[in-house]
């Protein structure tokens, strides 16, 4: 049966500045980088320190999200961290604008969200 999630895929507007938010922003580690010359797309594989990976994948004149976030599809992609407050002052010190930490009211843990440069929501969801 199913045992974790894989992958999350995510289209760019403008790969050069979506790349390096996800590796130099957020610290993901590049497994491959590939341009795919019959869809003139790149595709960069990164990964998470649990082993997941995020697909980034540029197309041409991909439509913009149509709302945000309540649109049908991936409402937003969390990421588990240790230390909220770090992560959420490392983000601040590198320009990203980040909502104020809240409290889960099911479960009590402390989240916020963030976004990446195409205005894809992104949260920090503390362990």
């Amino acid at each position: 049966m199913f045992k974790r999630i894989h992958h999350a895929a995510i289209i760019c507007a403008n790969y050069a500045r979506s790349k390096r938010f996800y590796t130099e922003v957020l610290g993901l580690r590049i497994i491959a980088e590939n341009y795919r010359t019959a869809r003139h797309s790149y595709k960069l594989d990164l990964q998470l320190a649990d082993g997941a990976q995020i697909e980034l994948f540029s197309f041409p004149d991909a439509p913009e999200r149509p709302s945000y976030p309540e649109a049908r599809g991936l409402r937003h992609l969390a990421f588990a961290v240790d230390d909220i407050d770090a992560c959420k002052a490392r983000l601040e010190e590198q320009g990203v604008a980040v909502e104020p930490i809240r409290i889960d009211e099911h479960t009590g843990r402390r989240f916020t969200f963030f976004a990446d440069p195409d205005g894809l929501p992104l949260e920090l969801y503390e362990d």
